[in-house]
């Protein structure tokens, strides 16, 4: 055989199909790389959720802990009002609590009573997000917008209970003339499967009045 014969090189057949096969590997290491990311973006995003929701349910056991009532004075209260929306519970809170003392802001004063309210509010295509209002019982110019407390929220339930046996949707200190002894939140999320997972953290006011 002589050593043009041994040193004639790939053939045009042998080029293309080397060609698709590197193709083929190409987009397999593609779609891998891109799944990977994409898991990855979903878990943090998963992870970002549940801070959010482990931080609101921890804020609202600790204020209900917190709920301050007198009989005699109207401006407190504990009120729970029953609401749907598209079919899905969506409590109102309204509570008088006691706040810790706020990192000092220049010209700012506190009195260290709030009124705190808790809104389902409707968003396009029936997404549904938590907000918060925040005001100072005695002092009005500390009054804090309503802003976005969750998002990404299927439903918001408060219950109550004077003896952790029996639970009713409503209550207001104006007509129950007291602060229940147990409070249950329960949340529902959506998570990104598009499975409905409920988180639930119960609360027991602890500051009482005559």
């Amino acid at each position: 055989m002589s050593a043009i014969s041994r040193n004639r090189g790939f053939t045009l057949l042998e080029v293309l199909i080397a060609v698709v096969l590197l193709g083929i590997l190409v987009a397999a290491l593609y779609g891998s790389y891109f799944t990977v990311l994409k898991a990855r973006e979903r878990s943090a995003q998963g992870m970002e959720e549940r801070r959010e929701l482990g931080g609101t349910l921890d804020l609202l056991r600790r204020e209900i802990d917190a709920a301050r009532y007198i009989s005699n004075d109207q401006r407190l209260k504990f009120v729970v009002e029953d609401r749907d929306s598209f079919g899905r519970p969506a409590s109102n809170l309204e509570l008088t609590t006691l706040a810790p003392p706020a990192p000092l802001v220049a010209g700012r004063k506190e009195s260290g009573v709030i009124d705190v309210q808790y809104r389902m509010v409707e968003q396009e295509k029936e997404q549904l997000i938590l907000t918060r209002k925040e005001q100072d019982l005695l002092l009005a110019s500390t009054t804090v917008p309503a802003y976005p407390q969750m998002e990404r929220i299927s439903s918001f339930l408060v219950e109550c209970s004077t003896d952790g046996s029996k639970w009713v949707k409503s209550w207001d200190t104006a007509l129950n003339g007291r602060l229940p002894k147990y409070v249950r939140i329960t949340v529902q999320v959506e998570e990104q499967e598009g499975q409905l997972v409920q988180f639930s953290v119960y609360a027991a006011p602890r500051v009482t009045g005559s």
